[in-house]
């Protein structure tokens, strides 16, 4: 995927030139041109994968079960992945081509695609596990002002926040001709504005959300020693929801901010580094609906059954009344 490769003939570190030198490039090596074959492969059943598991989702928490606060999250979650796979296959007809014809607009659309699934997809993770964790902690609080209504006026405020974020993406990704070739690349123009919004990439859409989502979990962890649960699935799926996110999305910043540093790291290396990365945070985008299905359910016994039926049971038992009692018996009722 070529999401945020910089033209490095725009800049260089230091005002040094270095001509011709493009993440880019239009001609590759027999490597990249293995390389490109199987991100080619990974990016289509990543885009097939994500297309049919999240639109299945979308119409059993949306049309097949009540509406209610957890599955207003995961419908929301659902719809981010979806509408970035629904954008995946032009990025895969770029990568085998070398050459952009769908004009400037679905060129910034394309890169943007990428950071608006991980900005509303971390802000989303946020909400589940700070929502768990107010739950346990304040049950009865949570009983009487956790409503749906409200669930969707935070969703809606975490997609204007999102798309605020995204908004650098979309301004600095340009197209350029070269002969009968056209490229889709990310003009920063200058090294400070690049690390600029790789910083606050990395900061906002990362650092940050899984400081606070691993607050969260220890809250909730800490909690949850002293309460007795009919099911641990529900803490199960969103745990698989978080680690899931944290490895697809941990190489690519990594390299992203090594790419800072172009004085100690060769540009075959970051190009190689970006795609790959790239690709595995866009694998995210599938996860989802095969940890709703999978978690916590012997493997073999999970494939006798209907792909739809299982998320269906991994939703309900998620939005389930979950009994917690206390050590002294106490029972609290959550729903």
């Amino acid at each position: 995927m070529s999401v945020d490769y910089i033209e490095y003939d725009d800049y260089t570190p230091n005002n040094e030139t270095e001509n011709n030198i493009t993440i880019d490039g239009i001609h590759s090596s027999s490597s990249q041109t293995s390389l490109t074959v199987f991100l080619v492969t990974a990016n289509i059943i990543i885009c097939v994968m994500g297309l049919g598991g999240n639109a299945l989702v979308i119409w059993i928490c949306g049309w097949k079960m009540k509406r209610t606060v957890v599955n207003t999250w995961y419908i929301s979650l659902a719809i981010s992945d979806l509408m970035f796979c629904a954008i995946l296959p032009l990025e895969v007809y770029y990568t085998i081509t070398s050459h952009w014809p769908f004009g400037l607009v679905f060129c910034k659309l394309t890169s943007s695609a990428l950071f608006l699934n991980m900005y509303s997809s971390v802000f989303l993770l946020v909400l589940i596990s700070t929502d768990r964790c107010i739950m346990v902690s304040f049950p009865v609080w949570s009983q009487n002002h956790r409503t749906v209504t409200k669930a969707f006026g935070a969703v809606i405020l975490m997609w204007v926040l999102s798309g605020f974020m995204t908004l650098p993406s979309l301004i600095v990704r340009q197209t350029k001709v070269h002969g009968s070739v056209t490229q889709c690349y990310t003009g920063y123009m200058s090294h400070s504005r690049h690390k600029a919004v790789v910083l606050t990439r990395f900061i906002c859409g990362f650092l940050f959300p899984i400081l606070i989502i691993v607050f969260s979990c220890l809250v909730l962890c800490v909690k949850l020693k002293s309460l007795t649960m009919k099911s641990t699935k529900p803490y199960k799926v969103i745990a698989a929801l978080i680690v899931s996110f944290f490895c697809c999305w941990v190489p690519y910043h990594t390299f992203v901010l090594s790419e800072l540093d172009l004085e100690n790291n060769t540009v075959e290396v970051l190009n190689t580094g970006l795609k790959v990365g790239a690709t595995l945070a866009a694998a995210n985008s599938f996860m989802s609906p095969l940890l709703y299905v999978f978690i916590g359910n012997d493997f073999k016994h999970t494939l006798k059954r209907s792909f739809s039926s299982r998320i269906e049971e991994a939703m309900a038992e998620d939005l389930r009344t979950g009994g917690f009692t206390h050590s002294r018996s106490k029972v609290m009722e959550i729903a």
